[in-house]
């Protein structure tokens, strides 16, 4: 189900995290997210903008070629976290999915199957058609309460045009007996520049501050993991001022939140580059309760991009960047335009466990 890792190896993997000199076990659960590029059936969804992704549309979509991408992605998903805890995220969450069939087939192919993922999914009314969801090992969390979250948001010169984008997933349900809440973003992209799309990226960030702090009226000591492509970076100002996300875990107070991805930003690391920069749009943030060094029940231990090799352009002139699968009106072979970010939940056992 999960491994129990020496506390020397975890020390091997983390030197941020003091712990005492005696032996000790963890229990140690992956969860990740992933923004997965246009996971879309090749059949034509009359109610969607779908067309690029049918056979004789642009992308030449057709079953072959979607049949690869289900690997791809099953291959990738299959391996986060597994050198540490021998088994897949518990949870997932992913964006850019077309809809439950997609995830099914993803769920259902060699790499993934023996695990036995349960899947949580709305349709969005995104215009693309493309919508948020969240997938979990059965054996290992037991969903207890989910909603899909409606972003209002209404174009600037038009006020009674809504501007249709994803929905926030939220998911309450239980790891390992424990209660963990987990929301899944895919907020409004930068489309017409940053300034421009910024207020709708900060109208995420007001509904997502809200379903936090909601949580937290019910229980201040909440354990919440606010996940997704934000469309921004950790020091832009929905994840700094609106969600008020901190860099240090260190003295935070009840009901906070920690963003271990800025650090990692300010080193320069990133999920997907774009004019030869890179930005950290894809996050994991959680609150005060999963910080805590007392390791009695799942606290936060270590945050990191899933940025393996393959993972990357292997040539040309994005060499480096994230492989994509697909570019220039064709599949490239590759993966997605971001890299997959994860962090691990870590839990001391009894030795005679």
């Amino acid at each position: 189900m999960n491994k129990f890792l020496p506390i020397t190896f975890l020390l091997a993997l983390i030197t941020t995290v003091t712990f005492a000199q005696e032996k000790k076990k963890y229990k140690v659960n992956t969860v990740a997210f992933y923004n997965i590029e246009n996971l879309f059936d090749f059949e034509d969804d009359p109610l969607t903008f779908d067309d690029d992704r049918t056979p004789n549309g642009k992308d030449h979509w057709t079953e072959a070629i979607y049949n690869a991408k289900i690997k791809n992605m099953a291959k990738v998903i299959s391996e986060i976290g597994a050198d540490v805890t021998g088994t897949p995220p518990a949870v997932i969450g992913l964006c850019e999915t077309e809809n439950r069939k997609v995830l099914e087939d993803l769920v259902n192919d060699d790499a993934l199957r023996n695990k036995e993922y349960g899947i949580i999914q709305f349709d969005s009314p995104d215009r693309r058609g493309i919508d948020v969801a969240l997938l979990y090992q059965k054996k290992l969390f037991t969903p207890t309460n989910y909603k899909a979250h409606e972003l209002l948001i209404y174009d600037d010169q038009d006020r009674s045009k809504r501007v249709f984008t994803r929905d926030q997933l939220l998911v309450s349900g239980m790891l390992d007996g424990e209660k963990i809440h987990v929301i899944v973003n895919h907020w409004p992209s930068r489309s017409g520049g940053e300034a421009r799309s910024r207020p709708k990226r900060m109208k995420a960030a007001a509904l997502n501050k809200r379903l936090i702090d909601s949580l937290f009226s019910e229980d201040p000591y909440a354990k919440i993991i606010t996940m997704g492509d934000l469309n921004d970076d950790p020091v832009s100002p929905s994840v700094k001022e609106v969600l008020k996300a901190k860099d240090d875990r260190e003295n935070m107070e009840l009901k906070e939140l920690y963003n271990p991805m800025e650090e990692m930003f300010q080193k320069g690391l990133g999920t997907l580059a774009y004019r030869d920069s890179w930005n950290l749009f894809d996050q994991m943030i959680v609150s005060t309760e999963l910080t805590k060094k007392d390791f009695s029940s799942y606290r936060f231990y270590k945050a990191g991009i899933y940025n393996k090799t393959y993972l990357a352009n292997p040539r040309g002139r994005y060499k480096g960047y994230p492989y994509r699968s697909f570019a220039d009106g064709g599949f490239t072979g590759g993966y997605s335009d971001h890299f997959p970010v994860y962090l691990y939940l870590i839990k001391e056992i009894a030795s005679e466990e």
